[in-house]
C-alpha cells in the first residue's frame, strides 16, 4: 500500500502538468516554405508588471521566438496560463509583384492555428514606382480615423506607401465607413490589427489589379445613402510630401447631394508652383475648378466628382507644412425649387449676422443628421454665415427642416461726443431685414457704448418694461437681458419683458442688451416693439429707474445684480409715480436689510416729491420702515456699504394702490377758513390803504443814535405781563418798502435758521433723485429757540415807521425802537446785553 503511493503521486503530477499545459495555450504552426511568412511572438508594448511568461518549443523557452520557413512545422506553448496579457504575436507576408504576377484575388489570414494574441498581419507588397496597385475592401467598407483615435471593436487598418526609402501614411482605418477602393502608385504596406479575442478569419480586402496612375494614392469613397464622411491627407497632421498629388474619388447617388467642408488645414511655404484643390465637378469634361484651401468649398453638388490635393517644392529653410482634414456631407437635395431670400443690409451699420444650427442633442452625436446648409451662392455653402452691414445678400437654404438653424445678431451704438448723438434715439428693435428670413431669432445682441462723461438711457414709452422675479413672472415670447459695463465689472439689472410699470432707466456705464425669444410667437410679438435708447449728460447715480404703475396692479421691485447683490458703494434709485386720486403702499419684503458693513453705511431712503416732505431713513443696523402711505411721486434709494464677509444687499419691495378718499369735514373747514383768510385779507388792505394816507401827512422815521443811552428809566414793574404776553411788539405801520427777509439776510444773524447735519433732496424734487446721507447722519434736527426780544417804552398813541438800515449801521439783531421825540430808546441787542436788560 505504501510502495503504491509514489506511482499515484507521480500519475497526479503527470495530469497536473498535462492540463497545466493544455491551459498555456499549445499550439501548433502548420505552413508551406513557400509561404514567405515569418512570425514573430513577443513582450506587448505595454505590459504589466514582469512576470514569467515565455513561448517553449521543445525544452526552448524564450521570452521572445522568431519563426521563419526555414523552422518548418512544429509545436509550441507558453509558461504563463494567460499569455494574451503579456505577448503579441506579428505575421509579415511579403508578395513580390515587380518580378511576377500579383496574386490578385482575396488575401487570407495565414496560417491557421494561431494561438490567441493580440495579431497585427502586414503584408508588403512590391511593385514598380511607375505602377500602382488597387486594394478593394468588402463590406462594410473603411472609415477612416486620426492616427490617435482607436475603433469601437478595436479592428484597426492601416495603409502605407513607399516613396523611395520615405514610408507615407495613406491613413488609419476603422470598419464601417464609406473607403471603397485604395490605389496607390508603387508598393503598399497592409497592416491589420486584431484584438486576442477576435473571430474575424478574412482579412476584407483583396489586390484587384496593377495599373499606373502618376500620383501619390487615389482614395474612393461611395455613399449609398444620407451620411458623412471625414478624410485626411496622408501623413495627416505632421504634412503632405512635397510636391505630390492625391486625389480623392466620390461616388454619389443622382438623387442625392454632396457638400465640402474643411474642417482643419495647415499651408507650406512654396518656393515653386502652387498649393491647392482642385475639382471634377459633374458638367466640367475638360478644365477643372481650382480653389484656394481658404475659399469655401462647393457645395450642393449632384452625382459624382473628384477632389484633388496638389502640394508644391517647399522652402528649404522653412518648409512648413500642408495638411487637411475634410468632411463631406451627402444628404437628399433640399430647396429645389431655389427659393431664395434678399438680407439688404446696406442702411445698416455696425450690424453682424449668424446664421448657424442650434446645438445638437446628446442622445443623436453618433447618429447621422442631415446638414442644413446656408448659401450665399447655389454652390457656396456653410454650416454657419455671417452677414455684416453695407452688403446685400442673397440666402438661400438646404435644409430638411429649418428648426435645426438660428439666428444670433449683434449691433453696437456709439457716442464718442454728446453735442453729435444728444438728440438722437435710437430705435431697439429686430431690423425687418432678419424678420422676412424663414428662420428663427435666437438672441438680438445691442451694446451700447458711450465715453465716461455720457450715460445711456432706455425708454420704453408705450409698453413699459416689467422686471421678471419670482412674483411677477414674464409670460412673453421674449425678454430683455440688461447688463451694465464698465471698467471690467459688470451688473446684471435683471430679466424685463413688456407690460410693466418701468417707463425709463438711466445707466450711468455702457449697457449690453440682450434680446432672448422664446417660441414661435415672437414673429406676431415683434411688430409692437417701443424699445428705445439715448445718451444723455453724465448722472451721478449708477443707476435710475423710473417707473410710472398701473393703479390696478400690484407692483414688484428688486435692486439689480439680486443674486449677487449690489457691489461695494453702489447706489440705485426708483422715481416712482403716484396716479392721480391714489395712494401708493410702499412695503418691503424683510424687516432687515440683512448685511453689516465693514466701512461707510448701507442705507434705504424715501422721501416724497414735495417741499418740506419728510424724509425716512433707515440704517443696515435698523429695521426696515413699516408699509407706509405715499400720496405724492416719491423717490426711494437704496445705497450700499463695503460690506464684511461678502455679505450681500439684495432688497425687494412692492407697491398697491387704493383710491385716495375725500372727508367732507375737512372740505368744510377749508372753504370757511378760505372765507376767513379773506376776510382778514380785506380787513389788511383797509387797514394798509389808511395808514397810507396817514403817512403821507406826516410820516415818522426812526434814526439810530449810538451814543444815546439805552438803558430805560422809569417805573420797575410798569409791564406786569411777559413780552409775548403784551402788545407792546406790536406796531401800528409797517414800511411797505421793508422785507423781512431782507432786513434777516442783512442782519448778524438774529434769528438762527433750522440746520442740520444731513441734507439730501437738494433742487428740484421731481428731477434729482436722492443721495445717500454722509456716516455723520443724525435722525433728529435741532430747531432754534427765537429768544425774547427786549421791550421799549412807547406810547400807544404813537405812530413808527421802519427804516432800512446798512449792515454797519445795525447793531443786534436790526430792530430799532424809537420813543416820541425821535430819540432811540433800545434796539435787538445780542443775548447778553438782553440779559443785562432782564436784570
Amino acid at each position: 500500500m505504501a510502495a503504491g503511493r509514489p506511482v499515484v503521486l507521480a500519475a497526479g503530477l503527470l495530469l497536473a502538468a498535462a492540463q497545466l499545459l493544455q491551459l498555456a495555450g499549445s499550439f501548433s504552426i502548420s505552413r508551406h516554405a513557400m509561404d514567405n511568412i515569418t512570425i514573430t511572438i513577443k513582450r506587448g508594448p505595454s505590459v504589466p508588471p514582469l512576470q514569467d511568461c515565455k513561448i517553449c518549443r521543445g525544452k526552448i523557452c524564450q521570452p521572445e521566438f522568431r519563426i521563419t520557413a526555414a523552422d518548418g512545422n512544429g509545436n509550441y506553448n507558453f509558461t504563463c496560463a494567460t499569455p494574451e496579457k503579456y505577448l503579441v504575436m506579428e505575421i509579415q507576408k511579403n508578395i513580390d509583384c515587380m518580378s511576377g504576377p500579383c496574386p490578385f484575388g482575396d488575401v487570407n489570414l495565414q496560417p491557421s492555428g494561431l494561438p490567441r494574441l493580440n495579431r497585427t498581419f502586414i503584408w508588403d507588397v512590391k511593385a514598380s514606382r511607375k505602377g500602382g496597385l488597387e486594394l478593394k475592401f468588402s463590406t462594410p467598407w473603411l472609415r477612416q480615423i486620426g492616427p490617435t483615435d482607436t475603433c469601437p471593436d478595436l479592428i484597426t487598418y492601416s495603409i502605407s506607401s513607399c516613396i523611395d526609402t520615405t514610408r507615407v501614411n495613406i491613413g488609419t482605418f476603422c470598419r464601417n465607413g464609406t473607403m471603397s477602393r485604395v490605389k496607390v502608385q508603387g508598393g503598399v504596406v497592409m497592416a491589420l490589427y486584431l484584438p486576442w479575442n477576435s473571430t474575424l478569419t478574412m482579412s476584407g480586402f483583396n489586390i484587384a489589379n496593377r495599373s499606373s496612375i502618376k500620383r501619390l494614392c487615389v482614395i474612393e469613397s461611395t455613399f449609398k445613402g444620407e451620411m458623412s464622411a471625414t478624410l485626411m491627407s496622408p501623413n495627416y497632421p505632421l504634412g503632405f510630401p512635397e510636391d505630390e498629388l492625391m486625389t480623392w474619388q466620390f461616388v454619389v447617388p443622382s438623387n442625392l447631394r454632396a457638400s465640402v467642408f474643411f474642417r482643419n488645414y495647415s499651408l507650406s511655404n512654396c518656393e515653386r508652383k502652387e498649393q491647392r484643390v482642385e475639382y471634377y465637378l459633374p458638367g466640367l469634361v475638360s478644365s477643372p475648378e481650382v480653389f484656394q484651401l481658404s475659399e469655401r468649398q462647393p457645395a450642393n453638388i449632384p452625382g459624382n466628382f473628384n477632389l484633388s490635393l496638389q502640394g508644391c517644392d517647399h522652402d528649404d529653410q522653412n518648409p512648413g507644412i500642408l495638411s487637411l482634414l475634410l468632411q463631406i456631407v451627402v444628404q437628399y437635395p433640399q430647396n429645389e425649387e431655389n427659393v431664395t431670400y434678399v438680407v439688404d443690409l446696406r442702411k445698416e451699420r455696425d450690424l453682424s449676422i449668424t446664421i448657424q444650427p442650434k446645438s445638437p442633442h446628446r442622445g443623436r452625436l453618433l447618429q447621422f443628421e442631415p446638414a442644413c446648409l446656408i448659401c450665399k451662392e447655389p454652390r457656396t455653402c456653410e454650416h454657419n454665415v455671417t452677414l455684416t452691414s453695407g452688403n446685400l445678400y442673397t440666402i438661400s437654404f438646404l435644409c430638411y427642416d429649418l428648426e435645426h438653424l438660428r439666428i444670433t445678431a449683434e449691433k453696437t451704438i456709439v457716442c464718442s461726443h454728446f453735442r453729435y448723438c444728444q438728440k438722437r434715439i435710437h430705435a431697439l428693435i429686430v431690423p425687418e431685414a432678419i424678420s422676412t428670413l424663414p428662420v428663427r431669432l435666437d438672441k438680438f445682441i445691442w451694446n451700447l457704448l458711450a465715453s465716461e462723461e455720457i450715460s445711456v438711457e432706455i425708454m420704453s414709452p408705450s409698453l413699459k418694461l416689467q422686471q421678471h422675479i419670482q412674483e411677477q413672472r414674464c409670460n412673453r415670447s421674449y425678454s430683455y437681458s440688461i447688463v451694465s459695463t464698465a471698467k471690467e465689472k459688470e451688473l446684471n439689472l435683471g430679466i424685463f419683458c413688456p407690460g410693466g410699470s418701468i417707463e425709463k432707466i438711466q445707466m450711468r456705464d455702457n449697457i449690453t442688451i440682450t434680446l432672448k425669444t422664446f417660441g414661435r410667437g415672437f414673429i406676431n410679438e415683434s411688430r409692437n416693439q417701443d424699445l428705445k435708447m439715448s445718451f444723455v449728460p453724465f448722472i451721478k447715480e449708477e443707476c435710475i429707474f423710473t417707473v410710472t404703475p398701473d393703479p390696478k396692479a400690484t407692483v414688484y421691485l428688486q435692486t439689480p445684480n439680486w443674486l449677487e447683490g449690489l457691489p461695494p458703494y453702489f447706489s440705485v434709485s426708483w422715481n416712482i409715480t403716484v396716479p392721480n386720486k391714489q395712494v401708493a403702499r410702499l412695503a418691503f419684503s424683510k424687516e432687515r436689510m440683512g448685511m453689516v458693513c465693514e466701512t461707510g453705511r448701507a442705507y434705504v431712503n424715501i422721501k416724497e416729491q414735495k417741499p418740506e416732505a419728510e424724509e425716512t431713513v433707515r440704517r443696515e443696523d435698523e429695521l426696515l420702515p413699516q408699509p407706509m402711505h405715499m400720496y405724492h411721486h416719491f423717490w426711494v434709494n437704496i445705497s450700499n456699504c463695503n460690506p464684511v464677509n461678502k455679505n450681500q444687499l439684495s432688497l425687494q419691495f412692492w407697491l398697491t394702490f387704493v383710491q385716495q378718499k375725500t372727508n367732507l369735514p375737512v372740505i368744510v373747514a377749508v372753504v370757511v377758513g378760505g372765507a376767513g383768510a379773506l376776510l382778514i385779507i380785506g380787513i389788511i388792505i383797509c387797514c394798509t390803504k389808511k395808514n397810507r394816507k396817514k403817512k403821507k401827512l406826516n410820516p415818522n422815521v426812526g434814526i439810530y443814535n449810538a451814543n444815546v443811552n439805552t438803558q430805560m428809566p422809569g417805573k420797575r414793574g410798569l409791564f406786569r405781563k411777559k413780552r409775548q404776553d403784551n402788545d407792546s411788539h406790536v406796531y401800528a405801520v409797517i414800511d411797505d418798502a421793508m422785507v423781512y427777509g431782507d432786513l434777516l439776510m442783512k442782519s448778524n444773524g438774529s434769528v438762527t435758521p433750522e440746520v442740520d447735519v444731513y441734507r439730501p433732496f437738494d433742487g428740484p424734487v421731481s428731477d434729482t433723485p436722492p443721495t445717500p446721507p454722509p456716516i455723520s447722519f443724525k435722525k433728529t434736527s435741532n430747531v432754534s429757540i427765537p429768544e425774547e426780544f427786549p421791550f421799549c417804552s412807547v406810547s400807544d398813541s404813537e405812530t413808527y415807521t421802519f427804516a432800512h438800515h446798512k449792515p454797519e449801521e445795525t447793531r443786534g439783531n436790526g430792530e430799532t425802537c424809537v420813543n416820541s421825540t425821535g430819540v432811540v430808546d433800545t434796539s435787538l441787542l445780542d443775548s447778553k446785553e438782553q440779559e443785562g436788560l432782564a436784570e
